[in-house]
């Protein structure tokens, strides 16, 4: 499936305030002082690992917001997977604007090919199940779009975006409306009639009483996989199913083997590895 980029008006702010912020007061010092003012370079990006490839345009607006002049070729484009050693796009033009642009654009697009990588990880772990990956809000603040646009370009899909998106009812939330039925009620009395309501469960007690509520979607929260096979039985797949908890590469597989719908992965956006990916200089 093909996923349409993020128009740049969605990074656009972002991507200047972090060059601004590692220009600091002086600009910089290092290049300013070693490389000559007209000097030219080509240099390309390069893989040091395999991995799926995300956030090129980001890459590419910091080297232009520094300099105008500098010219990228992409090579490989988002979403595509690349081996170690293989060139993903050539910068070209002023020197100065290359290696003052270099840290940035590389933090952006190494930070996004991580997340993507990761997801197209987990997605391969659990091929041949019905099951789909998503990701949470454990984001980091300010990236949430653009880490989550990463999930989907890995293979994955997208949980809610914030918490306007819909209604996710959990344990603090039952503990004070003083269960899950008084729950589901004030929920369902307080939005909107097109707002879907899932509802987090512990036990399978819970999930029975909440099956005669009419919610859209089930959180099975940290069950282990004959509980979530159970619950599975008991939806009968009435609703969306979704698995929580202590999810792996290692694990994965087995809890899409109970025949839940989706499985949530916090650590895809706030604990993913880096891609390693670099900028050399050819002439």
């Amino acid at each position: 499936m093909s996923i349409s980029p993020l128009p740049s008006i969605m990074f656009d702010t972002l991507v200047r305030n972090a060059l601004l912020e590692d220009l600091g007061r002086a600009g910089d010092l290092t290049t300013n002082a070693i490389v000559p003012a007209g000097q030219r370079i080509v240099t390309v990006l390069v893989a040091r690992q395999p991995g799926v490839i995300a956030g090129l345009d980001l890459a590419a607006l910091a080297f232009r917001a520094i300099d105008p002049a500098i010219e990228i070729t992409c090579e490989r484009h988002d979403g595509e997977t690349v081996s170690a050693g293989d060139i993903i796009a050539s910068i070209c033009g002023p020197a100065r604007g290359i290696l003052t642009a270099e840290r940035v654009a590389l933090n952006f697009l190494s930070h996004l090919s991580g997340i993507a990588t990761a997801t197209a990880g987990v997605v391969a772990a659990v091929q041949g199940y019905k099951a789909k990956i998503v990701c949470t809000r454990k984001t980091t603040p300010g990236l949430r779009a653009l880490e989550k646009y990463a999930v989907r370009l890995g293979g994955g899909a997208n949980h809610r975006f914030g918490l306007d998106d819909a209604v996710l009812i959990k344990d603090n939330h039952i503990a004070i409306a003083g269960g899950v039925r008084p729950a589901v009620e004030r929920a369902r009395a307080g939005v909107g009639h097109l707002v879907r309501i899932e509802l987090e469960v512990d036990t399978l007690i819970q999930l029975e009483e909440a099956l005669e509520l009419g919610i859209d979607a089930v959180l099975l929260d940290n069950m282990t996989n004959e509980q979530l096979a159970s619950a599975v039985a008991m939806v009968a797949g009435r609703i969306v199913t979704e698995a929580s908890g202590r999810v792996s590469l290692a694990t994965a597989p087995a809890i899409a083997a109970t025949g839940v719908d989706l499985i949530s992965v916090g650590w895809l956006t706030h604990s993913a590895p880096i891609m390693d990916i670099g900028l050399d200089y050819r002439y």
